[in-house]
């Protein structure tokens, strides 16, 4: 796995193994960030947050093409350590922050840092996560005005049309995987 665009480009990330982890392959992650810039997502400067990060692949992909600073969150050792050693190959450390813990006990904590621009989430797949996680974000207001929420799930998996004031606004099926867009429902969607 390789960063795709922007000041790390060609990059190769560590990646760990373990029934839980899948990472998002090449081709979906360059087909969310097309989806991102299409969307005015991902300015320069801007701030995001990669829940359920794994590798780190997603919030680093954004810090490589702008991003100001990025935040990740995971609970298990393994993608800690893999997330910061991935940080260090592509000089990022002093961008990031990296919370070590449970996605529904740093939520909370993240209202502090918040609004974020772009939210990543890639909650396990199978477990009905979605409905909990957004209603959360709503919330703590982690979600900027503009800001975008993209949510990975597996095709078969539900998820809701809105929660509070972040509504449903684009989909996208890659194989067994569905990417969610989710903004503000003031938020127009470009045409």
């Amino acid at each position: 796995m390789r960063v795709i665009a922007g000041s790390a480009k060609g990059r190769r990330l560590a990646e760990f193994s373990g029934r839980a982890i899948r990472p998002t392959p090449d081709r979906v992650r360059e087909a969310l960030f097309s989806i991102l810039y299409s969307r005015g997502g991902l300015a320069a400067g801007g701030k995001v947050v990669d829940l359920f990060a794994g590798s780190g692949a997603l919030g680093i992909e954004a810090l490589s093409r702008g991003a100001a600073e990025g935040w990740f969150v995971d609970s298990s050792r393994d993608a800690v350590a893999t997330i910061r050693e991935n940080l260090n190959r592509c000089s990022f450390s002093d961008k990031a922050r990296i919370l070590a813990r449970d996605v529904w006990e740093a939520l909370p904590l993240l209202a502090d840092a918040s609004p974020f621009d772009v939210i990543f989430a890639d909650p396990p797949y199978g477990r009905d996560h979605a409905s909990r996680l957004l209603e959360a974000i709503d919330r703590y207001r982690l979600l900027g005005k503009r800001g975008i929420l993209c949510l990975e799930t597996a095709a078969s998996d539900p998820v809701p049309r809105q929660a509070g004031a972040i509504q449903l606004q684009d989909q996208r099926r890659y194989g067994l995987t569905m990417l969610h867009f989710y903004q503000h429902s003031a938020v127009e969607a470009p045409a």
